[in-house]
C-alpha cells in the first residue's frame, strides 16, 4: 500500500482535503469517491528517498528523536503481542502524526511486504534511521527477539535525548547571558556615552584613563559598528573553517580535554556516550567489531575517536579493549579497570552498563554545576561592565561639580 494525498469538494460546496492509504491510485480515487467528496487533485506521498548521510545521531527529514523512540517503543509494543509487521506498520501509519515518519513507514512497510528485511528497509532511510537504529535491528531480527531490541532502542535513544536536552539547558543561560549584556553594552556606548561625552569636551581638562578609555571605545563602536559585525561573522567563519580540517580538528578538540571544567565535562560525555551505545549494541547481539565501528562514528572528539579505533584493531587482532584505551591515558583509569574486569570474566556488558550509568550521573552533576559556577561569573562580569562605565562617568562629573 502507498499513501496518496487528496483535494476535493464535498456535497455543500467546501474544499476538502486528506489522505489514505490504497494500493494503486484507482483504488484511491474510489476510496476518496465513497467518502462523498468529488476529487479535484490526488497525488502518491514519498519520502525524500535515501541519502548517503549515515554519520552522527542527528535526525533529518522533520522527524524528531522524541517522535521516533516514541515510534520505536509502540512497534516493540505491536510485536511482543504477536502482531505480525505488516499488520503492526498499519497500525503506526495510523497512529502517528508526523506527515514525513507517516510515508516513510508506509514506504517501509510496501518494502517487508514484498520480501524485504526490517533492517535493510530501515537502512535506506539514514536521516532518520541511523548505523545504531540499523544495526540493532537486524541484529534482533537475526536473533529472533526483535521486540526485546526495540525496547533497549527506545530507551537509548530517550537517554540520548535527555543527555543532549541537558547540555542545551546549561547551556542556554550563559548564551543568554552574553547576547543580553552585549547588546545593552553596544546600545550604551553607541546611544548613551556620546551625549555625555559633549560634557566632558566642554570641560577643557585631562579626563581621567578610563574615561578615555569609554570615549575611545563608544567613538570606535558608533563610526565603525559595521566592522565589529563584519568582524565576528568572519571571525566565527574562519573559526568553523580551521576546525572542519583534519589539523585544525585535532588541535581544537586537544585544546577542549585540556580546557579546565570544559575539559573533564567533554571526557565524561564522550566515555559515557561510548560505553552506553557498546553496552546497548552487545546486549542486542551485535557483533563486537561491527559494535566498535558503530561506537567509533559517534564520539565526537577525534583524539578519544582514535583510541576506540586503536581498540577495535586490538580486538580484532586478538587482544583486548581495555589496554589501548588504558595506554591512550584519555579513558578514567575506572573505566579502564572495569573494562577489563569484565572482559577477563566474560561480563562486559554488565560492566559497561555500570560504567555508563555511573558517567551519566556524574555528568548530570558536573552540568548542574556549571551552570551554578557560571551564574555568579556572568553577573560579576557584567558588574565589572557597569562599574567602569559608571565610573568612567562619575568621576569626571564629580570633578566638573567641584570646579563648578
Amino acid at each position: 500500500m502507498a499513501l496518496y494525498q487528496y483535494k476535493g469538494i464535498d456535497s455543500s460546496g467546501r474544499e476538502k482535503k486528506g489522505q489514505l492509504a490504497a494500493d494503486n491510485v484507482v483504488q484511491a480515487k474510489q476510496k476518496v469517491k465513497t467518502l462523498g467528496i468529488m476529487l479535484t487533485s490526488i497525488k502518491e506521498q514519498k519520502s525524500a528517498g535515501p541519502t548517503n548521510n549515515k554519520s552522527g545521531l542527528s535526525l533529518g527529514g522533520g522527524v524528531s528523536v522524541e517522535v521516533l523512540a516514541l515510534m520505536t517503543r509502540q512497534l516493540a509494543t505491536l510485536l511482543k503481542a504477536k502482531i505480525q509487521i505488516v499488520e503492526a506498520f498499519n497500525a503506526l501509519i495510523d497512529q502517528t502524526e508526523n506527515d514525513t515518519l507517516k510515508v516513510v513507514l508506509s514506504e517501509i512497510r510496501q518494502k517487508v511486504n514484498e520480501g524485504s528485511s526490517l533492517a535493510k528497509a530501515m537502512g535506506d532511510y539514514p536521516k532518520i534511521f541511523d548505523n545504531v537504529y540499523v544495526n540493532m535491528v537486524e541484529a534482533g531480527e537475526q536473533s529472533g527477539t526483535l521486540d526485546i531490541v526495540l525496547l533497549r532502542l527506545a530507551d537509548f535513544t530517550e537517554a540520548q535525548v535527555k543527555l543532549k536536552n541537558k547540555i542545551q539547558g546549561s547551556m542556554t543561560y550563559p548564551v543568554v547571558m552574553i547576547v543580553f549584556g552585549s547588546i545593552m553594552m553596544g546600545i550604551i556606548f553607541v546611544f548613551v556615552i556620546p551625549k555625555i561625552t559633549k560634557i566632558f569636551v566642554s570641560m577643557k581638562k585631562e579626563l581621567p584613563l578610563q574615561t578615555e578609555i569609554c570615549i575611545w571605545i563608544s567613538d570606535f563602536l558608533k563610526g565603525y559598528w559595521w566592522a565589529v559585525i563584519f568582524g565576528v561573522i568572519l571571525t566565527w567563519i574562519m573559526f568553523n573553517r580551521y576546525i572542519s580540517t583534519k589539523s585544525g580538528e585535532k588541535k581544537w578538540h586537544a585544546l577542549l580535554l585540556k580546557m579546565p571544567i570544559v575539559g573533564k565535562l567533554t571526557t565524561m560525555i564522550n566515555v559515557s556516550r561510548f560505553c552506553s551505545t557498546l553496552e546497548t549494541l552487545l546486549s542486542s547481539g551485535v557483533p563486537i567489531i561491527t559494535a566498535m565501528k558503530i561506537v567509533m562514528n559517534l564520539v565526537s572528539n577525534v583524539h578519544i575517536r582514535s583510541t576506540i579505533a586503536l581498540a577495535k584493531d586490538s580486538v580484532q587482532e586478538g587482544g583486548t579493549i581495555a589496554k589501548p584505551l588504558k595506554e591512550s591515558g584519555l579513558f578514567p583509569s575506572m573505566v579502564t579497570h572495569m573494562i577489563a574486569l569484565g572482559e577477563r570474566s566474560g561480563e562486559i556488558e554488565p560492566m559497561l552498563k555500570i560504567v555508563a550509568e555511573n558517567y551519566e550521573d556524574q555528568v548530570n552533576s558536573k552540568l548542574n554545576g556549571l551552570t551554578s559556577t557560571l551564574e555568579p561569573i556572568m553577573m560579576v562580569a557584567m558588574g565589572g561592565a557597569v562599574a567602569f562605565i559608571v565610573f568612567s562617568v562619575v568621576v569626571p562629573m564629580m570633578e566638573l561639580s567641584s570646579m563648578k
